[in-house]
């Protein structure tokens, strides 16, 4: 296995085991008045649902999970994103398409949720909702949804392909 195949796969699997642990601290969030939990947070879309939301988080005591599990999402964007971007890179030079459209979507994810995360960080440690970065978070969550279903399929294809068109020894 060669050094950058090595890298990317470490990044992208570290970035796969943080999403997983990240889901633990998500699920208190969901709640009976906010039942998609993150979710609901992330596509708002007004300022109002940001408060309601937000108020309804406090008032059962979880506002200290939603900060956290936003914090550890900028760690799980990040490692899975470059893993993703990396991985994209690497298979270029055996799928350029695939490996381009990997990269691509691992950029795109990067740059998505970012967005997506730091307004609704901002609203949080605000207390308070604005319509512009619920506007932003709402627009980015299904791009980011989507960049990440193509990146992640994209890598286990180019894996698949890899494995299967080898020829046997």
């Amino acid at each position: 296995m060669s050094t950058s195949l090595r890298y990317w796969w470490v990044v992208w699997l570290a970035g796969l085991f943080v999403f997983a642990l990240l889901r633990i601290p998500h699920g208190p969030l969901a709640i009976p008045e906010v039942p998609g939990g993150i979710l609901d947070h992330q596509a708002a879309g007004t300022a109002e649902e940001v408060d309601r939301i937000q108020a309804a988080w406090a008032a059962a005591g979880l506002s200290g999970h939603a900060f956290w599990g936003m914090v550890g999402d900028f760690v799980f964007i990040g490692i899975y994103g470059i893993g993703a971007v990396l991985g994209g890179m690497h298979f270029r030079s055996g799928q350029r398409f695939l490996g381009a459209g990997i990269a691509l979507a691992g950029g795109l994810f990067l740059l998505t949720d970012y967005a997506e995360t730091i307004s609704q960080l901002i609203q949080l440690t605000r207390d308070a909702g604005d319509d512009r970065l619920a506007a932003i978070a709402a627009t980015a969550q299904p791009v980011k949804i989507a960049a990440f279903i193509v990146s992640f399929l994209g890598i286990l294809a180019a894996l698949a392909i890899r494995r299967f068109s080898r020829p046997a020894a």
